[in-house]
């Protein structure tokens, strides 16, 4: 009968804690810095360079309208988000940049990859045309 509640009591205590750093790992911290950050580029101009870049670099896992229906969506094991709803758009573009930019778990970082920022900041721009 010890050994029942002392397996219990194990288990209890596991489901709790993995809760917990689950739910904590799921938040996506934004430093204040980027949280902050202004888009120095204008939002109507070159959505066209925006949704190329887009194509190239992220449409495989977040899908043509950003639902997070890519063709590579299924070999990720975190949410993907889905672009057009109004709790993503309340996002600041500098979140929305750190996020795509810096990366993290399964979002790969692109600084290497893109490393002018203005086209990270073009992509914030296309990104904010997939509303609802």
């Amino acid at each position: 009968m010890k050994t029942i509640k002392t397996l219990a009591v194990i288990g209890i205590i596991s489901f709790a804690f993995y809760s917990f750093t689950s739910a904590f790992q799921d938040e996506w911290i934004v430093p204040a810095k980027y949280e902050k950050m202004k888009n120095p580029t204008d939002p109507s101009e070159d959505l066209d360079i925006g949704k190329t870049l887009y194509n190239k670099h992220c449409k495989s896992c977040h899908g043509k309208s950003g639902l997070g229906d890519g063709p590579k969506a299924e070999e990720v094991d975190g949410d993907l988000g889905d672009f057009s709803t109004s709790e993503f758009q309340s996002q600041s573009d500098g979140a929305i940049f750190y996020k795509s930019y810096i990366g993290r778990n399964d979002m790969p970082n692109y600084e290497k990859k893109i490393p002018d920022e203005e086209d990270v900041w073009l992509i914030v721009n296309y990104i904010r045309t997939l509303k609802e």
